[in-house]
């Protein structure tokens, strides 16, 4: 019995090493590029027709088996003409992440519809609300995975029975997501974002043993994002994230300088600094060319775990594109081909 419960012990801590696996989501510290992971209502909340990107990141690559995590989004806007300023958002967005000897990965395809609306005369003040219906699937791999049972007393032998009996290895549920968002524009080039959104809003059952108390615990992020022009061609950015998914909770905050080079199509290079604390440290490059976005990110580990990584934490790579659609030039009146 002792050894049984021995048993359970060490393979119930291996899961949640190797994913939070009762706990906690998927996270960026590039949460800005992962807009539509960060806050639903965030869909078709931008200035343009169509926006697509993705984020990548490796985490612990200096452990035996890195973790990895990959987000792809697409979103556009619907509506301008019928509803004047206010309009509709649909987009897609795909997470995918794999952690661990177990191969425990979590997939989600989610299909976020917002409403977005100015709120006053002016358009300086705009909220949105969404909702993120989609499915969640996990599950994790055996083949990797070694037992105490293994054990014969001298060494591991793969043929004995790791009398493990496990219901399912696999689950698909179906997850629904909530977020609100709002934008001030105070100044030209300063404004303040707000949001507020709520994960797993119907109950998740994720044991792997048929347990009904262990269950995936809602999340609930609130952002704040504000831009104000310190000089000329330069700009300062104060940005926080804040989530609490059951016992657990994160914050992630900082700063970046933003040096506009090209006004006309708004051209910039960035660097910042973000803490995540008692975690890590975050530095932060990136730059706006045209239509693109691109950022990188690189985590430098400060919790107990960086004498296992040599304080490698993690790599982030992003990337967004936004198609803005030009409005054909239509004169008013008829000039007359004579004098052209």
């Amino acid at each position: 019995m002792i050894i049984q419960k021995y048993k359970t012990a060490i393979l119930a801590l291996g899961f949640l090493v190797a994913g939070n696996l009762f706990s906690q989501d998927i996270h960026f510290s590039q949460y800005g590029f992962s807009p539509i992971n960060t806050n639903p209502a965030t869909t078709g909340f931008f200035d343009g027709d169509f926006r697509a990107g993705g984020i990548y990141r490796t985490q612990w690559w200096n452990v035996p088996v890195p973790y990895n995590t990959v987000s792809i989004f697409a979103d556009t806007r619907m509506g301008q003409k019928k509803m004047k300023s206010d309009r509709l958002g649909l987009g897609f967005l795909f997470n995918n992440d794999v952690s661990g000897d177990s191969k425990y990965g979590t997939t989600q395809l989610y299909l976020p519809v917002s409403f977005v609306k100015k709120l006053n005369s002016d358009s300086t003040f705009i909220g949105s609300i969404a909702l993120q219906p989609g499915i969640s699937a996990t599950g994790f791999k055996t083949n990797a995975l070694k037992y105490e049972t293994q054990y014969n007393g001298t060494g591991y032998d793969e043929a004995l029975p790791s009398l493990e009996n496990y219901n399912v290895t696999n689950q698909t549920k179906f997850d629904l997501n909530f977020g609100a968002f709002t934008q001030y524009n105070f100044i030209q080039r300063g404004y303040v974002q707000t949001g507020l959104s709520m994960y797993h809003l119907l109950p998740q059952k994720v044991s792997y043993f048929n347990n009904n108390s262990i269950k995936l615990d809602p999340k609930t992020n609130i952002y704040l994002l504000a831009n104000y022009p310190v000089a000329g061609m330069l700009d300062a950015q104060v940005e926080v994230l804040y989530s609490r998914q059951g016992k657990f909770q994160e914050l992630v905050a900082g700063a970046n300088l933003k040096y506009i080079f090209e006004t006309k199509h708004y051209q910039t290079i960035f660097a910042g600094a973000y803490l995540r604390p008692k975690d890590a440290f975050i530095a932060r490059i990136g730059m706006e060319y045209k239509n693109w976005k691109y950022s990188m990110a690189y985590d430098v580990n400060t919790s107990g775990f960086k004498a296992a990584t040599n304080k490698k934490g993690a790599l982030e790579f992003a990337l967004i594109y936004i198609m803005k659609k030009q409005i054909p030039f239509v004169a008013k009146k008829r000039v007359c081909p004579i004098y052209m």
